[in-house]
């Protein structure tokens, strides 16, 4: 049972402008629109961003992550986030989605602090994404992310999935004392999501909402494969109407 006076809400991670869309007919409070979900996000085309705003009415953040891999960015990087940020800025998106570390696993304070301001200066919110999960010291970190203004923080507690990490989402809701939301993300399902919401006391939760639906190809060349390891070219990721409802409804039962 959820006895927080507000309900829980749900951010879903959209693959697309057709997953942001799916995301706002089930109930979802806000979209984190990115592409690649299976190198664990990066920015979306602009097509995406334009599109997705044009049928959202709730609110649209966006991934700023030029590449997979680490969160340690060159000079030439750290200009693509600008400009990605402007162009969000252009977009009317509500916000944006950063997180950069130095080389010893600390937050990058300096460069971060510049994104927010950017972003703040025309009325966009910041999420810092799961970078935070790559720090060195995730309570240090969380000071720091307070510090340069981000609203909230996407974790996994330092692990693979928000569930094996609730530890340590719980003891950061607590540490975090209402100066910035906490929101778990990571393998959060509508099996798992009730138990997460009950022993953390976030009120927020992240998740895909993803399913695989059948594409629409009548022909297959089956002796191909366009992508590493993935065994079907022809099935389409897209985030699942009913899955979200159901999530709400979990997170809040």
């Amino acid at each position: 049972m959820n006895h927080n006076a507000s309900p829980v809400i749900l951010e879903v991670c959209a693959n697309s402008a057709p997953s942001a869309i799916a995301a706002q007919e089930g109930g979802a409070t806000r979209v984190e629109l990115c592409e690649n979900l299976a190198e664990g996000g990066t920015t979306p085309s602009y097509g995406q961003i334009i599109l997705a705003r044009k049928h959202l009415h709730i609110k649209l953040y966006v991934l700023i992550r030029p590449r997979r891999g680490d969160f340690l960015y060159t000079d030439l990087e750290f200009e693509v986030m600008q400009a990605d940020i402007r162009t969000c800025i252009e977009a009317g998106c509500d916000g944006v989605v950063i997180g950069m570390l130095k080389a010893d696993g600390s937050v990058d304070k300096e460069r971060c602090t510049e994104l927010v301001r950017l972003a703040r200066q025309w009325g966009l919110g910041v999420t810092f994404h799961r970078a935070f999960d790559m720090c060195a010291d995730q309570f240090q970190a969380l000071e720091d992310i307070i510090e340069i203004g981000c609203e909230r923080i996407l974790t996994s507690g330092g692990k693979s999935t928000a569930m094996e990490g609730a530890t340590v989402i719980a003891h950061l809701v607590e540490k975090a004392a209402g100066r910035i939301a906490i929101m778990p993300g990571s393998g959060i399902t509508e099996n798992n999501v009730a138990d997460l919401v009950h022993f953390t006391g976030v009120t927020e939760v992240h998740s895909s909402a993803r399913s695989k639906f059948e594409g629409g190809m009548q022909y297959k060349n089956d002796h191909i494969l366009l992508t590493d390891g993935l065994s079907d070219e022809y099935s389409i990721d897209l985030t699942n109407v009913d899955r979200v409802k159901e999530i709400l409804k979990r997170a809040n039962g």
